[in-house]
């Protein structure tokens, strides 16, 4: 397939080549990923994952934008091959996708089922303390406990209020954020490519000047010769070599008729 989408596009081809190489990557990242058993270096490794998969995006949307741009009057069935080539860039991008998402939740019930542990070892510990106290300890500790659970409560709820009305705030702004870096990343990517065609115009118009050089120069050889000539020749009137050269030769002797001798 590279070797065909190279035969219509180099550009394409070189697209194509790089998207390989980022999927090979993912793959590879992936089983990497899978014998990782610390959730922190999951986490990292997941985020470079998450990287490439970005890069990943951007190429096929090059390679979209090129193969939108291609002229295809000489090329029979490029287009089909070139659209086939693109769906399946996308679908086995969105298959990579769907694994992060995967691998993500799992880190998630990993670290939520860490916190319950550690809540049930609490939780054993104050019932070892328990056995040891009397029933008049039992119920001032009980008491103790219900009013800094109140308080505990009461704090909950003021951190959750907060935490509602700043998670909104952040939320709006990561949005918009979010949609200002996505027009960003769109505009530098058109730069990008608006710089690879102006790159490609600047070779074929220099190739073009090469030739006009040349053409001028063997232009001005040419002049240069027949100066030479006209030079030699006013120098040199006597000289037989260049006197049939056209504007050169000297101007044909007049012929009396017949009969003027016979006059």
């Amino acid at each position: 397939m590279a070797s065909s989408i190279s035969s219509i596009s180099e550009d394409l081809g070189e697209l194509d080549g790089r998207i390989t190489d980022v999927f090979r990557a993912l793959s590879n990242g992936f089983q990497k990923l899978e014998k990782i058993k610390d959730s922190g270096r999951q986490s990292r490794q997941l985020e470079e994952l998450t990287d490439k998969m970005r890069e990943c995006k951007r190429l096929i949307k090059e390679f979209e934008r090129e193969v939108k741009d291609l002229d295809y009057t000489s090329i029979p069935h490029a287009s089909r091959m070139l659209n086939e080539r693109k769906q399946s860039m996308v679908k086995e991008l969105n298959s990579y996708v769907e694994l992060k998402k995967k691998y993500a939740s799992n880190i998630e019930r990993k670290r939520v089922g860490h916190i319950e542990g550690t809540e049930e070892v609490s939780a054993e510990d104050n019932g070892l303390l328990a056995s040891s106290m009397t029933n008049q300890e039992l119920v001032g500790h009980g008491n103790q406990m219900m009013d800094e659970t109140d308080q505990a409560i009461e704090r909950s709820k003021k951190v959750v209020h907060d935490t509602v009305n700043v998670g909104s705030q952040t939320a709006a702004t990561l949005k918009g954020q979010t949609e200002q870096m996505n027009r960003i990343i769109d505009d530098l990517d058109s730069i990008h490519f608006s710089i690879k065609k102006a790159s490609r115009l600047v070779k074929e118009l220099g190739k073009q000047i090469a030739t006009d050089r040349c053409i001028m120069s063997m232009l001005f050889l040419i002049v240069i010769g027949v100066i030479a000539i006209i030079i030699v020749k006013v120098m040199h009137p006597e000289n037989q070599d260049i006197q049939d050269l056209p504007g050169l030769a000297p101007p044909a002797t007049s012929r009396k008729l017949l009969w003027f001798h016979t006059m």
